[in-house]
């Protein structure tokens, strides 16, 4: 299945199943009262609502090239990824305050029953599901927004969790309980927003991918049996995607049509590297002496490859 219609397929899955989720939670909500089912249906609702900017991003995101965009449209996603943070940080600070303030007020949580328990393992069953399925895909089609949302529904089954330990602890006497794990709960829910923001500020300032892709791009150019060196190799994020820009060192005597050749090659061997959009490739002759200091080029070459 090509990029666009995973990604899109993903974004309407989610949706439908927070939309499941909000009409299971609210039922239970409605005939329990209880307070941690509550909070889990507004939860579902907040997730629906911004599952539905999130496809809307996605959409766009996977629309295919034009004249104003000739790249295509995917550098938006690291804009859908911090949409998603702000709704995480959203609902870890009011998981905080309800925590708080329930604690301070001392107000036990009514009991629910069997029902509530059963609707929050359910919630916390299709969340695991979502955030591997998320995952598995955002990482093949290395979509940003999709590992940003993966991460939110890892978040909504600590917060599902911690909702069944608050309704079990009302149950056995100890409502305490509640507010004390939604407290730790948010935590947790606080420190993913800080991981989705930090991921795709990466994606937004242009900085340099893991030194693990760098090498393989290095290597990749090295490879060809008529480049005997690279310098001025630099390589960046451009949205979630890799722009490439290298110099390679071959013979001088060569013709234009060969030294063309091998920088044909060159392209597309590192073009084939899945993360990678755009690459740039300048031959020069071994001979300029263009060659420059780069300690990570001497170290590849040093041990013929990549450690």
């Amino acid at each position: 299945m090509e990029r666009k219609a995973a990604v899109r397929r993903v974004g309407a899955v989610v949706l439908a199943v927070n939309a499941l989720l909000v009409l299971a939670k609210g039922a239970v909500w409605w005939s329990t009262g209880s307070l941690a089912v509550g909070s889990e249906a507004i939860n579902s609702l907040a997730d629906t609502a911004y599952s539905l900017i999130v496809l809307a991003g996605l959409y766009v995101t996977t629309q295919p090239p034009d004249f104003e965009h000739p790249h295509g449209h995917e550098r938006i996603e690291p804009f859908v990824s911090l949409f998603v943070a702000v709704g995480v940080f959203g609902a870890g600070l009011a998981v905080l305050w309800q925590a708080v303030t329930s604690i301070l007020a001392g107000q036990p949580s009514p009991g629910a029953g069997p029902l509530a328990l059963g609707v929050l393992a359910f919630g916390g069953l299709a969340k695991y599901a979502l955030y591997r399925y998320c995952l598995r895909v955002g990482r093949e089609r290395h979509s940003p927004a999709l590992v940003a949302t993966a991460l939110d529904n890892r978040n909504d089954i600590l917060t599902a969790g911690a909702a069944f330990v608050g309704v079990l602890g009302t149950e056995l006497g100890a409502p305490v309980l509640d507010p004390l794990a939604a407290a730790v709960v948010s935590l947790g829910i606080l420190y993913t927003g800080y991981e989705i923001v930090r991921d795709n500020v990466n994606y937004l300032v242009g900085a340099a991918p893991p030194e693990e892709l760098r090498t393989e791009i290095l290597s990749r150019a090295l490879d060809h049996p008529q480049v005997e060196g690279a310098h001025d190799v630099v390589a960046h994020y451009v949205g979630p995607e890799v722009d490439v820009s290298l110099h390679i060192e071959v013979e001088g005597d060569l013709t234009l049509r060969e030294a063309h050749d091998i920088e044909t090659d060159v392209v597309r061997a590192i073009r084939d590297l899945r993360e990678v959009d755009d690459v740039f490739v300048h031959v020069d002759p071994k001979e300029l002496g263009e060659w420059k200091e780069d300690e990570e080029i001497d170290r590849w070459m040093a041990t013929d490859g990549p450690d």
